[in-house]
C-alpha cells in the first residue's frame, strides 16, 4: 500500500540520508559493535549534512524546518541499518532536542545548539533511576539551591548515549515532599566535578549504543543551566513523552520490515524436502500474517504521525502506537528468527543480531504494561 505521509521532498530527504550512512556509517558498523559506541566521525558527519538539526532554527546553525516527518524518515533509515543507530541518533533529534528549543533561554540555545546541529555535542537525558523507571514522579535525585547554584546528588541508569555525552538534561528533585510537582532539569555538561560515569553496561543487544550509569555527588550546576519552569520539569517530560513514543513507534516498524526483507529472501533462497522453504504452506501463512502485521500497524503510526505534524496527537494514541508496534516488532522478529532456522540463532545472522536489539523496544519509552494502563485510564475517564 502506498503510503501518503509523505511528499516528495522526504523522499529525495530519505535518498540523501541513505547515500551518507551508505558512505560514513556502513564501513564502520562492526567495529561500533565491537567498541560498543558509535564513532564521534559518525555524529559529525551527519552534522555536517543538516541531518541532527534540521529542526533547529538558521540563526542557530540548524535548518529551520519544523516538520516531524523529517525525524521519522532519518529514524526509519537509522533503524533499518542497526536499531542501536535509531535509539542513539533519536534521542538527539526526537527526545531531546523539543528541551532545547522550547524550554531553554536565548542565551542557553546560544550555547548548545550550534553544536548540537554540528554533531559535536552528543546529549543524553537522565530519567530513569535503580528506583524510579516509569514511575518518574518517584526519582530521588535532589537539586538543592545554593546561591547562584545547584547542587545536585543522585544517580540515573540505563541512559543512551550515556558514556560520552557532552550534555545530559537530568531531572532531580527541587522540592522536598513532593513527587510530581518538585521536580526541575538541569543541563548536566561534560567534565563539570561530581559528575562521573559508570562503565558501560552490558546489554543483550544494541552493542552500538552506549549505555550507562550516571553518578552524581555533589555536583554544582549554575542557574544557568536550570532549563524550563523551577518544579515545573514533571510536566515538561510529560508533555514531550508522546513525542517519544511516536518516534520509537516509527524506529520499531523499520527495523521490523527490513527483517522481514530479509527473511522474505531467505525463504526464496533456502531449501528443504526439495523446494525453496518460502513455499510450505505454513511458512507462506507465516509471511502473510508478518506483511499484514507491519502494513496494519505502519497505517496507524503514520495516522499518529500525520497528527503529530498538525499538533494533534494525543498521549494515548502515542501511547497505541507505541505499545502495538513493539509488540509486532518483537512477533515478527521471533518468526523472522524461526524461519532462518539454525542459522537464525547464530550471532553472525543479521536477523539474530536483529531479534537480540530488539528485546528492549517493549521496555523503553514506557514499558508497555504502562502503555496499557495509560491507554486504559483514558477510556474510564
Amino acid at each position: 500500500m502506498r503510503r501518503t505521509v509523505f511528499e516528495d521532498e522526504h523522499e529525495q530527504f530519505r535518498e540523501a540520508v541513505r547515500a551518507v550512512l551508505d558512505r560514513h556509517v556502513v564501513p564502520d558498523l562492526e567495529r561500533y559493535r565491537d567498541e560498543g559506541m558509535i564513532d564521534r566521525a559518525a555524529w559529525r558527519a551527519l552534522g555536517e549534512q543538516g541531518f541532527l538539526g534540521f529542526m533547529v532554527p538558521e540563526r542557530f546553525g540548524g535548518g529551520g524546518v519544523e516538520d516531524f516527518r523529517y525525524n521519522a524518515v532519518l529514524a526509519e533509515e537509522l533503524s533499518r541499518l542497526a536499531f542501536a543507530l535509531g535509539s542513539a541518533f533519536t534521542i538527539n533529534t526526537d527526545v531531546v532536542a523539543p528541551y532545547l528549543l522550547e524550554l531553554t533561554t536565548e542565551e542557553q540555545k546560544e550555547r548548545w545548539l550550534p553544536g548540537f546541529c554540528a554533531g559535536t555535542l552528543i546529549c543524553g537525558i537522565g530519567m530513569t533511576e535503580p528506583n524510579a523507571g516509569s514511575d518518574l514522579a518517584a526519582l530521588r535525585t535532589t537539586a538543592v539551591r545554593d546561591g547562584d547554584d545547584w547542587i545536585l546528588n543522585g544517580s540515573k541508569t540505563y541512559i543512551t548515549n550515556g558514556y560520552r555525552a557532552d550534555l545530559v538534561v537530568v531531572a532531580a528533585r527541587t522540592t522536598p515532599g513532593s513527587r510530581a510537582r518538585g521536580i526541575s532539569l538541569f543541563g548536566v555538561e561534560e567534565g563539570m566535578p561530581g559528575f562521573e560515569r559508570g562503565r558501560k553496561l552490558d546489554k543483550v543487544g544494541q552493542p552500538e549504543a552506549d549505555t550507562a550509569e550516571l553518578f552524581l555527588t555533589d555536583v554544582r550546576v549554575p542557574e544557568a543551566n536550570r532549563i524550563g519552569e523551577l518544579d515545573g520539569g514533571f510536566a515538561h517530560m510529560m508533555q514531550r513523552l508522546p513525542q517519544e513514543r511516536l518516534s520509537a513507534a516509527i524506529s520499531c516498524i523499520a527495523h521490523a520490515e527490513r527483517a522481514l526483507e530479509l527473511t522474505l529472501d531467505y525463504a526464496k533462497e533456502r531449501e528443504a524436502f526439495g523446494q525453496p522453504i518460502g513455499q510450505f504452506q505454513h511458512n507462506k501463512f507465516t509471511l502473510a500474517t508478518m506483511r499484514t502485521e507491519i502494513d496494519v500497524t505502519r497505517a496507524f503510526v503514520d495516522q499518529c504521525l500525520a497528527a503529530h505534524v498538525h499538533g494533534e496527537l494525543s498521549t494515548e494514541d502515542a501511547s497505541k502506537a507505541k505499545y502495538w508496534a513493539s509488540d509486532v516488532q518483537w512477533r515478527v522478529l521471533d518468526a523472522c528468527v524461526q524461519l532462518h532456522g539454525g542459522m537464525g540463532y547464530m550471532r553472525e545472522s543479521e536477523v539474530a543480531r536483529m531479534w537480540l536489539d530488539a528485546r528492549v523496544a517493549r521496555i523503553w519509552a514506557g514499558s508497555n504494561e504502562i502503555m496499557r494502563e495509560v491507554i486504559g485510564r483514558s477510556l474510564l475517564t
